[in-house]
């Protein structure tokens, strides 16, 4: 459940729940959140429109706001070979506006677009050839791009969503691409709740491709300095793309450098009209509002995106790993280290007893991990483990990122994770120490729970990746039966040399 760590987490300062929070973290006290769980159950509203998008509504009368969030069960791990990156871009492209939004003569601007597609096309095409490419076409081919785009440009607003959104009080406009969905929310007064309808109605069955081959620049540009000049880029791509062998989930979110600079428009229009069909989407609201009057908002404004077909999922699976996996990274930058350990994704019961191990050796400065490493020995800058990665869709890994500490060297501080893990297989967990950090778990699901963006956070990424949003409701439940017994099992099921993937980073 690495996901719901990740998510940001709002404390309402000197609140009641705040005392009480550092009360159970000083005395060690064991607090449940079974009974938030069950009020979720009962508060939680749920229903499906009959083109198949599901929906969330959850009335929360705390302050005149609202949260909503949009998930799509679609991402990076869907694209196809050789098209990697057509996830991440078309979120991009999704804040381009739509045939209403954003158009000031869609008419005409629908025959430049055309245009600019098919010149974008043959120019692609033209560069594709490498050294063989006729650079007179090229540099023709450039000019005749550049004119249609300076002729689009009087046909539309750019930035029309995020100006109306900002307009009208809108906090936290946002979106973001992962392995297994793509996600839109934003926060409103709760007055605004049919403009978000409005909207977000629109752009998801008519958004409008402006400035596709600009995007793309931008994305070439931003996977530039993410990934290829940065050394934590370049040490995790190359570290999935080792650890997956044959399952997508090797292939960077980003994509592929050389994909997305080949990435067409008639490329994106596909993958929109797949990806976000109806029956992909989870609509999310949490918030000041009347969960009658939302649900016909929302069956009037998004229950006219028509069906669409949405081709079946295959999913290539990894096949076991049966011998370590080792790869060095040369770049000019401290030594740092990446291990990857297959194990199932969750719901398995496998994936609860992970979330306990990643916070017995990396939560906070009394975990083990910081207190030996970083305290004692002194032999690392930082040291972290993430139980998930890349994605939850589907099996995945438990990883451990580790930067050394000069002037120590990687394969000191590798030895001394060794020596960790194989206590962590040897010696149960005692008593205490599980209790901490069931308690820690069981903090931060409440202190998520003081945000309507962090409930409808939770909410629709559960509904989107299981199904079923239920999964928080259990989960307290699951984590607290779990024992040392359990942890020191799973740890000598899946934390082995053979079934591992290491990555390390030297200097040039």
């Amino acid at each position: 459940m690495a996901k719901l760590k990740n998510r940001p987490i709002i404390i309402i300062r000197l609140s009641f729940l705040t005392l009480i929070l550092l009360l159970l973290i000083f005395f060690g006290a064991t607090v449940s959140f079974a009974q938030n769980g069950t009020d979720l159950d009962k508060r939680v509203r749920s229903f499906t429109l009959k083109n198949g998008i599901r929906v969330l509504i959850l009335e929360r009368h705390i302050s005149p706001t609202v949260s909503f969030y949009i998930r799509v069960k679609a991402g990076a791990v869907d694209e196809i070979e050789g098209k990697t990156g057509l996830a991440h871009l078309l979120e991009h492209m999704m804040f381009k506006g739509t045939k209403t939004i954003g158009a000031t003569n869609y008419r005409k601007e629908r025959e430049v677009l055309s245009e600019i597609s098919k010149t974008g096309d043959l120019l692609d095409q033209e560069r594709a050839k490498g050294d063989k490419a006729n650079k007179d076409q090229v540099e023709k081919l450039k000019e005749r791009l550049s004119a249609l785009q300076k002729s689009h440009r009087p046909l539309y607003k750019s930035n029309e969503i995020d100006r109306i959104y900002n307009e009208n009080g809108a906090v936290h406009i946002n979106a973001s691409t992962g392995q297994d969905m793509i996600t839109y929310h934003v926060s409103l007064p709760a007055n605004k709740a049919e403009l978000w309808a409005r909207i977000e109605s629109d752009r998801m069955s008519n958004p409008v491709l402006r400035e596709f081959y600009q995007e793309r620049d931008v994305v070439m540009e931003e996977r530039r300095q993410r990934t290829d000049s940065d050394p934590d880029g370049q040490l995790y791509e190359k570290f999935a793309a080792a650890a997956f062998m044959v399952h997508p989930y090797r292939r960077p979110i980003i994509g592929w450098a050389n994909d997305i600079s080949f990435l067409s428009m008639t490329d994106m229009e596909q993958f929109f009209l797949w990806t976000h069909a109806p029956q992909n989407m989870v609509i999310t609201v949490v918030g000041d509002v009347e969960t009658a009057k939302i649900r016909r908002l929302i069956e009037n404004y998004f229950g006219r995106i028509p069906m669409r077909p949405s081709p079946a999922r295959h999913e290539t699976k990894e096949p076991p790993q049966t011998g370590e996996k080792r790869i060095t990274v040369r770049f000019d930058a401290n030594e740092q280290l990446a291990i990857g350990y297959h194990k199932p994704a969750l719901p398995s019961p496998d994936d609860y007893r992970f979330d306990l191990i990643e916070a017995i050796l990396s939560r906070g400065r009394t975990s083990r991990f910081y207190k030996t490493l970083v305290e004692t020995q002194g032999i690392a800058e930082s040291v972290s483990a993430v139980n998930g990665l890349p994605g939850s869709r589907y099996p995945n890994l438990f990883a451990i990122f580790a930067t050394v500490r000069s002037p120590h060297k990687i394969d000191k501080l590798a030895g001394a994770i060794d020596s960790m893990i194989d206590d962590l297989k040897k010696t149960p967990v005692t008593d205490v120490e599980l209790r901490k950090v069931k308690n820690q778990l069981q903090a931060d699901f409440i202190r998520r729970q003081n945000s309507n963006e962090g409930l409808a956070g939770i909410l629709s990424y559960y509904e989107t990746l299981l199904g079923d949003w239920r999964y928080i409701v259990n989960y307290e439940k699951n984590i607290e039966s779990i024992t040392p017994l359990e942890i020191r099992d799973a740890a000598n099921r899946y934390l082995s040399q053979d079934n591992r993937t290491i990555a390390i980073m030297k200097k040039d």
